[in-house]
């Protein structure tokens, strides 16, 4: 099997993390050509640093560049080439490595997308909000239709499911949701619920910000409009179905009536080591299904009035490109003022409606444009998060 040069972002995140176990697994396969991460522990990314020896470090807080170099002194690993900053992260992302995995969380993983598409690489995509805020910027910056290789599970398994049939078979997706902490609650019942219990996911490991998007069901919303711009599906063909288990990923449904699903534990490890070797399977990325034991797998249709978060979405997303983009912004200075207690957990969703609804779209889709609709919805989440 040919190598491929990996560039890595967000190295030091529970995606980059994984993704270098399944590196490390598979030397012959993969060569890590670039790291990037926020610079929050200089002494991991150093580890990683002489795991895999790249050419390029790049530290998004250029503050914490000082740190990283020491730390990679302390580790013995001599002159290292460390650049940091905004500009620092597009480096790595535009270095021309064979394949860019985008795990940045947040829409500041936008710009970095960019780059990876304009420098010609494959993008393993894991940061759902560049296609969330600038899906339509990123469509039409695409050098060839299968530039982008999804990373999140939903996505991947929607991918490999549409293996099965051509585009115009093809009835419906539909994306399965674990329902997160708080599945099967009342809306009363999640009007105290704390930074702590959202926290606690039943299946996956992930990071705050994701893990509590989870608990509102925003993390599914945001699926949805990425589902629209990697397939190219109308949003009334995309569907949510709530799967407890998370065994099956998603779904595909044909117009001759037949459902392909897929279906394996839940372990990041696959749709990432998929994002690396497209189309190829990486073999033994995790164990298989244990098909010796009885199980049971639960499907159950949303609630949509305790978790409104996909309705609003795509009603978003209807509005206007830019739309999306205030939603995940209001969104995450929403999630920051739960984690700080400054938000009650009902009100993540209600005040991104409230921002949703104010904004008015200035009839043009830029990368400027999305920026400034995001720094609005911060300014304006964040009023509303104060007046409360």
């Amino acid at each position: 099997m040919i190598s491929r040069s990996i560039s890595l972002l967000g190295s030091t995140g529970s995606i980059g993390v994984q993704a270098l176990d399944v590196i490390s697994r598979n030397p012959a396969r993969f060569e890590v050509v670039a790291l990037a991460a926020g610079g929050a522990d200089p002494v991991a990314l150093a580890a990683q640093v002489a795991a895999v020896r790249p050419r390029l470090v790049a530290v998004a807080n250029a503050s914490a560049v000082p740190a990283v170099v020491a730390a990679c002194e302390a580790a013995g690993l001599g002159r290292v080439n460390v650049v940091g900053g905004s500009a620092g992260v597009i480096e790595a992302a535009s270095i021309g490595a064979d394949v860019v995995l985008n795990g940045i969380t947040g829409s500041v993983g936008l710009r970095p997308t960019l780059a990876a598409i304009a420098a010609g690489s494959t993008l393993a995509l894991a940061n759902k909000e560049s296609l969330v805020a600038g899906g339509a910027l990123v469509r039409d910056a695409l050098l060839r239709p299968d530039q982008i290789v999804p990373v999140d599970s939903e996505h991947s398994a929607l991918a490999q499911a549409l293996r099965g049939g051509s585009a115009n078979e093809v009835k419906r997706l539909i994306l399965t949701a674990s329902g997160g902490a708080f599945r099967g609650w009342s809306r009363e019942s999640l009007e105290t619920v704390s930074p702590e219990q959202a926290l606690k996911h039943p299946n996956w490991d992930m990071g705050p910000v994701v893990t509590i998007n989870s608990a509102t069901l925003v993390n599914k919303a945001l699926e949805v409009i990425e589902a629209h711009w990697l397939f190219n599906m109308p949003y009334e063909r995309i569907d949510v179905v709530v799967h407890a288990q998370s065994i099956v990923h998603s779904m595909v449904e044909f117009t001759d009536g037949s459902t392909l699903a897929q279906v394996s534990p839940p372990d990041m490890r696959l749709p990432i080591a998929l994002g690396l070797s497209w189309p190829d399977r990486v073999a033994e990325a995790i164990p298989a299904l244990d098909w010796t034991r009885a199980s049971s797998w639960d499907f159950e249709p949303l609630d949509e009035d305790v978790f409104p978060a996909i309705a609003l979405a795509r009603e978003a997303a209807a509005a206007s490109d830019l739309h999306p983009a205030v939603f995940n912004a209001a969104n995450e200075q929403c999630v920051a003022a739960f984690v700080d207690g400054r938000l009650p957990f009902l009100a993540i969703v209600e005040t991104v409606r409230e921002v949703v609804e104010a904004y008015e779209w200035p009839g043009v889709v830029s990368l400027e444009a999305v920026e400034d609709a995001e720094r609005w919805a911060r300014a304006h989440a964040d009023a509303l998060v104060a007046a409360r």
